[in-house]
C-alpha cells in the first residue's frame, strides 16, 4: 500500500498494544480525497482504537498516520489535529440540551466562542447563511428554535454531525451513527452523508450491514487488529473470511 497524489490519509503499519493485548496489529489503510470509506468488524476488531490513532487520542507503538500531504498525526495532540480539519463523532450524541438546535449550531462554528461569546451571542450575516446551510443539510429546518433536549434520538445525532460541520472537517469520523435510530431515521442518515461525502472525505464504523449497503462505497473489513478484506459490500459479504469470523450464515 503507498501514498499517492489524492490521498487524504495513510495508515502504514500502525501497531498499538494495550496491556500485551494487539488492538492495532500493523494495520494499513488507504483514503482518498473526497472518498468515503465503511469501516465494518467484530468487537474489539480495532475500529475505535483506529479512530483513536487518527485523532490523537492514542498513540500508537509504531507506524505512520499521514494526513493532507505530509503532516504526520502521531507527532500532534487532539486540538492540533482537529484544527487540521478532522472532525469525529462518537457515538453516544453529544450536543448542549438546554440550547435550541440554532444556539448548539452557532457555538460550534469555527471563531472564537469565548464566555464573553456566550453571553452576547448575535450571529453575522455569514454565520446565519451557514447555520441556513448546515439546518438544510442535517434536515433540521423545522426544529431550529427547540431545545436540543426535546429532539428525538435520531435529530440529536444528524445536529452533533451538524456542529461538526460547522466546524469545516475535511474529514469526518463518525462512529455508529444508526445505533438506536429508527428505520426512517436510518435511511435518512445514510442520505445525509452522502450528501456531506459531495464536499468532504468520511470515514464510518458501523454495525448495521443494511446502512452500510445503503451507502454503496467501498468497505473495510477489520479482525484482530488488521484489515481483513476490502472491497464493495458484495465483496466482503461473499467473502469466506468475513463469513466466517463476522457474518456468520
Amino acid at each position: 500500500m503507498s501514498e499517492t497524489a489524492d490521498t487524504l490519509l495513510y495508515l502504514d503499519g500502525v501497531t498499538v498494544t494495550f496491556d500485551g493485548f494487539r488492538a492495532l496489529n500493523a494495520l494499513s489503510l488507504v483514503l482518498s480525497e473526497g472518498e468515503m470509506r465503511a469501516v465494518i468488524g467484530p468487537n474489539g476488531a480495532g475500529k475505535t482504537t483506529m479512530m483513536d490513532v487518527i485523532t490523537g487520542k492514542t498513540r500508537p507503538d509504531s507506524g505512520k498516520v499521514v494526513f493532507s500531504r505530509g503532516t504526520d498525526l502521531t507527532k500532534l495532540d487532539e486540538p492540533a489535529i482537529a484544527s487540521l480539519g478532522i472532525g469525529r463523532k462518537f457515538q453516544k450524541p453529544t450536543v448542549f440540551e438546554p440550547q435550541t438546535v440554532w444556539d448548539n449550531l452557532l457555538l460550534a462554528l469555527a471563531g472564537d466562542r469565548g464566555t464573553r461569546f456566550m453571553m452576547f451571542a448575535r450571529e453575522t450575516p455569514d454565520e446565519k447563511r451557514r447555520i441556513e446551510t448546515i439546518l438544510q443539510t442535517t434536515r433540521l429546518q423545522d426544529h431550529r428554535y427547540r431545545r436540543a433536549a426535546d429532539l428525538s434520538h435520531g435529530q440529536k445525532q444528524w445536529l452533533e454531525i451538524g456542529m461538526l460541520l460547522a466546524q469545516e472537517p475535511s474529514l469526518l469520523l463518525v462512529d455508529e451513527p444508526v445505533a438506536g435510530m429508527t428505520d426512517a431515521e436510518t435511511e435518512q442518515t445514510a442520505a445525509l452523508l452522502r450528501e456531506i461525502n459531495r464536499t468532504r472525505s468520511v470515514v464510518v464504523v458501523e454495525h448495521d450491514m443494511a446502512f452500510v449497503r445503503a451507502l454503496d462505497v467501498k468497505v473495510t473489513v477489520l479482525h484482530e487488529g488488521s484489515v481483513l478484506s476490502e472491497g464493495s459490500i458484495d465483496f466482503v459479504s461473499d467473502d469466506p473470511k468475513v463469513i466466517e469470523v463476522y457474518l456468520g450464515r
